[in-house]
């Protein structure tokens, strides 16, 4: 049956989405065009196509388990120069984001994977591009600020021409706003680059 690509991320809502991926486009990041603007919860990860409906069984276990939480993004850091990255910063939402990544990740899960780095939510805005256009991202955006609730999470999957696309949304099972449930968020996230 072969392999496919796929990532889970919570995606950043119009007008905001939009605007972060033109903004990318315009600091010459040539994957811009094929990346919705997003969270990552679950990185690129190339698994068997065979296991996609116990993924997507798994996926809608984790939903069920959450609440909506709010989630504010504001200014802009990098992880530059261990990787050549600027993102705008979660300055809110953290813990939940946190939380459910590690739940979509559980070493008991068909989504298991380790991470290259410690995990550390973010939107990219500019990656691996000239160091000069990474400097005018990082300087542009220093004053966008968003705010929303985040209502639940996608997957995608990653087509041959390297564009990402949206496979199946997984709502929170929960309408309450609050933080998840069934999650320990007492431990702030790890420190990460």
């Amino acid at each position: 049956m072969g392999t496919v690509t796929l990532g889970v991320s919570i995606a950043v809502p119009e007008p905001y989405g939009s605007f972060l991926q033109r903004k990318r486009e315009s600091f010459g990041d040539p994957a811009a065009h094929g990346i919705p603007t997003h969270i990552t919860l679950l990185p690129p990860t190339e698994v068997a196509a065979e296991a996609l409906p116990a993924i997507e069984r798994h996926l809608a276990d984790v939903a069920a388990a959450f609440r909506p939480f709010p989630l504010r993004l504001d200014g802009t850091d990098t992880f530059r120069p261990l990787s050549p990255v600027v993102f705008v910063k979660v300055v809110e939402g953290e813990a939940g984001c946190s939380a459910l990544q590690a739940r979509i990740r559980s070493a008991s899960g068909p989504c298991a994977r380790e991470l290259h780095f410690p995990y550390h939510p973010h939107v990219t805005v500019a990656h691996g591009i000239a160091e000069e256009a990474m400097d005018r991202a990082h300087a542009e955006l220093t004053d966008f600020s968003a705010t929303w609730t985040i209502g639940g999470f996608a997957l995608y999957e990653q087509g041959a021409d390297a564009v990402w696309r949206l496979e199946r949304e997984y709502p929170f099972s929960s309408q309450q706003t609050g933080v998840p449930r069934q999650a320990d968020l007492s431990r702030p996230p790890a420190p990460s680059c």
